[in-house]
């Protein structure tokens, strides 16, 4: 393969399925109290449980795009290296990242004519992101060229099913995706919103149901009536905010619902840029379906 996949730190993929799928990575960036870090680094393990514990200690965090003379320097290796180049980026209804890094391409283009540069807005986020990327390059391996590729996942990003609970609303509203009207009535009614992200690219709210069980099980529900079949030979993503044993619950609802087998699930954390919007808490559920 003479091609290269590149995506963001926000595809929210382990360290040991970069490397093993031979991805490269863009890394997003964060500030915690003025201090910056990278949420990916190559080699490194991020510790996301502290990510998390500074959240609940009420740190202030905020997020930025990746750096982008670290960016051009990454993508004039693969280019000087004779690598074309397949970039599949974070969604652009949620982050500038994607328009950032696909100019940047464009400028370098005329100087490497005769490589191919190609980008695509997966329209993604989390996990959701992540897995778009795992199929890309599951065919890539399996010989597929890098237009296939492309194509690939522009035919099938709308396909993607995300769907997403949190457990405090106060982090959405501080994430302006909620109001504070909703977030303190939320918060007292034990309401928990479940949410997807739409066609667009934004992360929608959809419905509201009171406690935390009952938005983990509806997540699963929407699986039921969208997902692919025969959903136990789909590849299932579970991503979530330091709340690891709600996450077990999830898989395990789902591998009891659709007979999907523990080689098909796979758990992460969701990365320090979404979850500084999201939350400790948060849920996601990842799978291929009729529509998202």
């Amino acid at each position: 393969m003479d091609y290269v996949i590149l995506t963001d730190s926000s595809c929210n993929l382990p360290e040991t399925m970069i490397d093993e799928l031979g991805l490269q990575i863009f890394p997003l960036t964060f500030t915690v109290d003025g201090e910056h870090f990278q949420s990916y680094l190559k080699g490194e393990t991020t510790d996301l449980q502290q990510f998390y514990t500074m959240m609940r200690d009420g740190k202030v965090i905020t997020t930025s795009l990746p750096n982008l003379g670290e960016a051009e320097r990454l993508l004039r290796d693969n280019l000087d290296a004779g690598n074309d180049i397949l970039y599949l980026g974070f969604s652009s209804g949620l982050s500038g990242t994607y328009e950032a890094i696909d100019l940047l391409m464009r400028n370098l283009a005329p100087e490497y004519p005769e490589r191919k540069l190609l980008s695509v807005d997966t329209l993604a986020a989390s996990g959701g992101e992540g897995l778009l990327v795992w199929h890309a390059a599951q065919q890539a391996r399996d010989g597929a060229t890098i237009e296939e590729v492309r194509d690939w996942v522009e035919d099938n990003k709308l396909h993607l099913a995300h769907w997403f609970t949190v457990d405090d609303l106060m982090f959405l509203y501080r994430g302006g995706r909620v109001s504070k009207t909703s977030a303190w009535a939320g918060t007292l009614l034990n309401i928990k919103p479940v949410m997807h992200v739409d066609d667009e690219g934004h992360l929608i709210p959809l419905e509201k149901v009171r406690g935390r069980k009952k938005s983990l099980d509806a997540l699963v529900g929407h699986m039921a009536q969208t997902a692919n079949e025969p959903v136990s030979e789909q590849m299932v993503f579970i991503t979530h905010g330091d709340c690891l044993g709600d996450a077990e619950y999830l898989a395990a609802k789902v591998r009891e619902r659709f007979d999907v087998p523990e080689s098909h699930i796979m758990i992460n954390y969701v990365d320090p840029v979404i979850g500084a919007h999201s939350g400790p808490g948060t849920m996601a559920l990842f799978f291929l379906a009729s529509e998202r």
